[in-house]
């Protein structure tokens, strides 16, 4: 079984020049990305969260990570919006609160997050708030967080060929080929 950081190294390598932006940003995805991949293999399930900017990808990420053509178990993920219609009333640390409450009692207490967005959007904070949160900030600096940045021309494409690096990495966690933690 290979080292996860060497694993990752190689997998951006292999893409070529087109993923070469990431090779050094790979130091803040290998931990983020372990945590989320423990709690994947361990029957946590995942509430997907993002900014307005980025529902589109939202949708893809739901419509991609368990296509029937995957020849893998199917992973448990939903979108908040899926969950709660009404998230962009959220207002204020109350309204967050009765939101996890909701959440807890739905997956007893066996989810996390996964934000991608702008950090200083108001749908951010509830991901914010939980430290098991796979975060993908955008223009902000924030612990155990893959920082981008929302004005770079080709976020877009990044953002793709990181949902991609996500669903090589799980692909190869749930067959074994590496173990993240080493």
């Amino acid at each position: 079984m290979r080292k996860f950081d060497q694993w990752t190294l190689e997998s951006i390598r292999s893409v070529g020049a087109s993923m070469s932006w990431f090779e050094e940003q790979r130091f803040e995805w290998t931990p983020a990305l372990a945590n989320a991949m423990d709690q994947m293999m361990g029957g946590k399930s995942i509430v997907l969260v993002t900014d307005n900017d980025r529902q589109w990808f939202s949708h893809y990420i739901t419509a991609s990570l368990n296509k029937r053509t995957q020849d893998r178990p199917m992973i448990p993920i939903v979108c908040i919006d899926a969950l709660y219609p009404h998230y962009d009333s959220i207002s204020g640390g109350e309204s967050i609160d009765m939101l996890s409450d909701m959440l807890d009692i739905t997956f007893k207490g066996e989810y996390f997050f996964w934000y991608i967005g702008r950090g200083d959007d108001r749908r951010a904070d509830i991901a914010k708030r939980n430290t098991n949160s796979l975060l993908w900030i955008m223009d902000e600096r924030f612990q155990n967080a893959l920082v981008l940045r929302s004005h770079d021309e080709l976020i877009d494409i990044k953002l793709l060929q990181l949902y991609r690096l996500f669903d090589k990495t799980l692909s190869a966690v749930l067959f074994g080929e590496i173990n993240v933690r080493e």
